[in-house]
């Protein structure tokens, strides 16, 4: 029988994972690049589909750097990702986006394990959606770009002092995979079938035993 790993923290992607936030997010990528070409616009839709937990503060530099070959500054990147955020506050505070098979599971355990949300969304943005949604109650932290997702997850295991064999990442996309692997701790895929490919372990639905290793 396989030794089984008492789980006590649990750190969560946002987008994907408790929220349904792709179709939304692409609406914001094309509409703040407008006025770009756009199958250059479309390039960035790909690469953002494929590196979800990347911030748009990364993937505002990489349209401009690596796809219209151009440069960016700083207060241009902030303008961008402040439209940006400005359409994200608008319509991902609708209680209809949130995925409920995970949501649910949250707000039923939530007293059982540390909960934490590490997610490439802007870090005041994402307190303020989860506050509007209602589910800010159900975490310790919420903790958001531009901070990289990988240091994010380094710095909450340091501050936390959490023990790494008892410490899980849920998550949607390979850049979460990447997090969790750089900091030592389990990864479990979900809601991305391609995960499945990378991840040991992947959650098709959450239930009450869905945790155990």
């Amino acid at each position: 029988m396989q030794n089984r790993i008492l789980i006590k923290n649990i750190l969560w992607d946002f987008d994907g994972v408790i929220i349904d936030s792709s179709a939304i997010r692409d609406y914001g990528f094309r509409e703040i690049f407008k006025e770009f070409d756009k199958a250059l616009v479309e390039k960035l839709i790909e690469y953002h589909s494929i590196n979800g937990g990347l911030s748009r503060f990364h993937k505002i530099r990489y349209f401009f750097n690596e796809i219209l070959k151009k440069d960016i500054n700083d207060d241009e990147v902030k303008a961008y990702a402040d439209r940006f955020s400005l359409i994200m506050r608008e319509e991902l505070v609708k209680s209809k986006y949130l995925i409920l098979d995970s949501v649910n599971f949250i707000k039923e355990n939530y007293e059982k394990y540390n909960f934490h949300i590490v997610s490439g969304s802007e870090h005041d943005e994402l307190n303020l959606l989860c506050q509007k949604l209602q589910i800010n109650y159900y975490f310790h932290s919420i903790n958001g770009s531009p901070t990289p997702k990988i240091e994010l997850v380094k710095n909450l295991l340091m501050k936390e002092n959490y023990n790494k064999s008892e410490t899980i990442l849920i998550g949607d996309s390979i850049n979460d995979y990447e997090a969790a692997k750089e900091s030592n701790i389990s990864f479990y895929g979900y809601n991305n079938q391609q995960l499945k490919d990378i991840s040991k372990r992947y959650i098709e639905k959450f239930d009450k035993n869905i945790l155990l290793i």
